[in-house]
């Protein structure tokens, strides 16, 4: 049923549903998503409204096509565990550089497991589902089919399993950015580039100083004295800020593996070889 869906995380919504709805509604529902037969399709603040064709059928006397109402309403997550699971997101930057950069980690379920949250579907009571179809089943095959579609509009755009659950995009990345390391990472993000300028040479050409009149003295000890007591920098708050400024896979990084992880594997072994 996952070739209905191009990207990991549009099939890994369907392989939650497959968990807990019957798979011969999923494939109804599948034809009926490929067969045009949604004739309206709308996703809004985690609510998704369709209509639906059904089947004409003289022997229950349905002699005209009929257009059912579908309705899909997923669960929101509230504000205040929202507010965890970005301090959970924002404390590891594979998953923050990745967020900020409107990619979606694969591991991204790790970040909401400890807090006994989910953001794809896990059971049932996810969502809730009505039709305004006679099949007293649910999911019927017109629910199912809108689920094909959802699964569809979530390769397009990962993020609208945050909507979903109940956050924005625009609010997701704000919050993220008020972190300590979303702070680090957007601030490289939004960092201008220089504009090239027109030069009249390809070559450099050096610039000649006037003599300067300099007593040996003044040339070897220096005009300044360095100061009695040097200023201490102000501590960052996040540990190790140079290497996770880049993210996982800074430009220079040409390997499969995160950065990252290869620099706190070798930062622990430095540390044990010193022990």
């Amino acid at each position: 049923m996952s070739q209905f869906t191009r990207t990991w995380w549009g099939n890994k919504f369907i392989n939650a549903l497959e968990r807990f709805t019957d798979p011969g509604r999923l494939g109804r529902g599948r034809s009926y998503a490929r067969n045009g037969k949604v004739k309206s399709f709308k996703m809004n603040d985690g609510l998704v409204r369709a209509e639906v064709r059904g089947s004409v059928n003289p022997y229950f006397g349905v002699y005209k096509e009929p257009l059912y109402k579908t309705k899909i309403e997923f669960e929101q997550i509230s504000q205040e565990k929202w507010a965890k699971a970005i301090a959970q997101m924002a404390s590891k930057a594979s998953f923050i550089s990745r967020l900020l950069l409107n990619e979606m980690p694969d591991n991204i379920e790790n970040a909401f497991s400890p807090l006994g949250l989910h953001l794809l579907p896990s059971r049932r009571e996810d969502f809730k589902t009505s039709c305004s179809c006679p099949d007293c089943s649910n999911p019927c095959k017109h629910i199912a089919g809108v689920y094909y579609l959802v699964a569809a509009e979530l390769d397009k755009d990962p993020f609208l399993l945050f909507e979903l659950r109940g956050l924005s995009k625009e609010v997701l990345h704000r919050e993220l950015a008020k972190t300590p390391l979303g702070l680090a990472l957007a601030a490289e993000l939004t960092a201008g580039t220089v504009e090239p300028a027109a030069v009249d040479s390809y070559y450099t050409r050096a610039i000649a100083n006037q003599a300067q009149t300099v007593s040996l003295k003044e040339f070897w000890h220096g005009a300044k004295r360095l100061p009695q007591i040097i200023e201490m920098g102000v501590p960052s708050g996040v540990s190790a800020i140079v290497v996770k400024k880049q993210g996982d896979f800074p430009p220079f990084w040409h390997n499969d593996s995160s950065f990252i992880e290869v620099m706190e594997e070798l930062y622990v072994r430095v540390k044990k070889q010193k022990l």
